[in-house]
């Protein structure tokens, strides 16, 4: 029993200690993006008025069945600000439904007005989205190539203040911070936009500060044409095309600009079905990068140290919820060793120490929120309950991430499933009647349903051993999968 309870405890410390470690990368980060603050200069918007000077741009928009926004998004890009005779929008449409007609319709309307605007068309969704992107890269004629998704709000003046990054001719890719439209819309949609602000405030701006490697995040960005075929242009391999991309892109030379302070406005899912697929093929597709990238990153001779491990920590993103529920779920077990072996009192009292990896991500992230939301007391005291919310919730995802992650690293294979779009921007938009959501129940969500009880049994049983350093951690994990497993079941209602 004894040595058991030793294989428990090896297993639970290396996630501890995995996850510790990847704490202190996002320290890093944090005074990368501190700096990046202090030395932030803004370039002048691009100057169009010598119509010779101006590059030829193609926006591309790659829709999938969006009969709730299509509309809205054709109307936005047809207000974007650019010599008309310099711009060509490529409506890249695989949809399946009646959203075609409405689609072609709406283009013919814009195409009256002057508007170069073309509706692509495929007979199959081979590669999906990558595959529409490099099907319209064949007839694109522009040196430069903007990407926005079905539910994304670019400013009028987007262009304007991305071109001019592209004056140095190094610079293969300029993407900017995604905003969110219905951030306050749920407590849902609250937790998401904090993990996105997280990521694309300390993380894109830490890594890009110090040249290591960042990402193209699918949209509200643009690259450089040339970049994308030097690159080896789109694959489909992996459900994240834009990750995948952006490291060939890098180990081939190519430097990104991460712009924190131009803001696309975006849709975040409403639903929690719509938010799970969102996940799953972000952490999917993180660890099938991991799989087909990691060897490359560190045999590269152009690269340095320091940018190789951030590089590595970066692509191993989604197995870090692989650490989180190794964590919880042998927590239980522990905590009965911890009280029937009084000799390994000097090892509970040094794992104590990993709260440090809380306390990290608490002080961290608050400069996240500050960038995005302010500070003062009021606003720290908001942080305050958004960031005990968020652990919660983001333990409740760790099965169903830890899923995603494991299938990335064996190597199954899945269909890209996009992201449904609602149009739902305050509280009194519904969802209700959205014809696009899953009502499919899940292993998943039978798995979380279950680790409810693991987890109320674990409240008891520490309360019954007058051991309560694990209630808070327990509390908070069991009201994460209650919240998960609640608004799926809801979703199936």
């Amino acid at each position: 029993m004894y040595y058991f309870a030793i294989i428990i405890l090896i297993i639970y410390t290396l996630a501890l200690l995995l996850i510790l470690f990847y704490s202190f990368a996002q320290l890093n980060l944090l005074f990368n993006y501190l700096k990046s603050e202090r030395k932030k200069k803004k370039q002048p918007p691009f100057d169009i008025s010598d119509p010779a000077k101006v590059p030829f741009v193609t926006i591309q928009l790659p829709v999938f069945n969006e009969m709730y926004v299509v509309e809205r998004l054709l109307d936005n890009i047809s207000k974007i600000e650019y010599p008309p005779q310099k711009l060509e929008i490529q409506v890249l449409d695989d949809s399946t439904d009646e959203s075609v007609q409405i689609t072609a319709n709406k283009i013919t309307i814009l195409q009256k007005t002057g508007l170069n605007i073309q509706h692509i068309r495929r007979n199959n969704r081979s590669g999906f989205k990558a595959g529409a992107l490099k099907e319209g890269l064949k007839t694109a004629r522009g040196e430069f190539i903007a990407i926005f998704d079905a539910d994304f709000l670019p400013q009028k003046d987007w262009l304007l203040q991305t071109l001019p990054y592209f004056e140095n001719d190094k610079i293969g890719v300029v993407q900017t911070r995604w905003g969110h439209v219905n951030r306050n819309y749920s407590l849902l949609t609250k937790m998401q936009a904090f993990a996105i602000d997280v990521h694309f405030t300390i993380e894109q701006m830490g890594r890009n500060h110090k040249n290591h490697f960042i990402n193209f995040n699918g949209t509200a960005g643009i690259w450089r044409k040339k970049t994308i075929i030097d690159a080896g242009n789109w694959q489909g391999d992996t459900l994240t095309e834009d990750l995948d991309l952006s490291y060939r892109a890098q180990l081939k030379g190519w430097k990104f600009k991460y712009l924190v302070d131009v803001e696309t406005p975006a849709e975040i899912p409403a639903v929690i079905s719509a938010a799970r697929s969102q996940q799953f093929r972000w952490n999917k597709g993180g660890a099938e990068n991991f799989k087909k990238y990691s060897w490359k990153v560190l045999q590269a001779s152009n690269i340095p140290l320091k940018t190789k491990i951030h590089g590595i920590i970066h692509l191993l993103n989604s197995t870090l919820f692989i650490n989180v529920l190794i964590v919880a779920v042998l927590s239980v077990p522990v905590l009965y060793i911890k009280n029937s072996f009084p000799k390994l009192s000097n090892y509970f009292a040094v794992t104590g120490l990993f709260i440090v990896s809380t306390l990290i991500f608490f002080f961290s992230y608050w400069f996240s929120y500050k960038k995005i939301m302010g500070g003062g007391i009021k606003n720290y005291l908001s942080y305050v309950k958004l960031f005990i919310s968020f652990l919660a919730i983001a333990m409740g995802f760790s099965v169903h991430n830890t899923v995603a992650a494991v299938q990335g690293h064996i190597g199954k294979k899945s269909e890209f499933i996009r992201t449904p779009k609602f149009n739902i921007r305050n509280i009194h938009d519904s969802w209700k009647s959205n014809r696009y959501l899953s009502k499919k129940l899940s292993l998943n969500i039978v798995i979380e349903g279950f680790l409810i009880f693991y987890f109320l049994f674990a409240i008891l049983s520490a309360l019954k051993l007058n051991d309560f350093g694990f209630i808070p951690f327990y509390f908070l994990i069991f009201s994460g999968f209650v919240f998960v497993f609640y608004k799926s079941i809801s979703n199936n209602v």
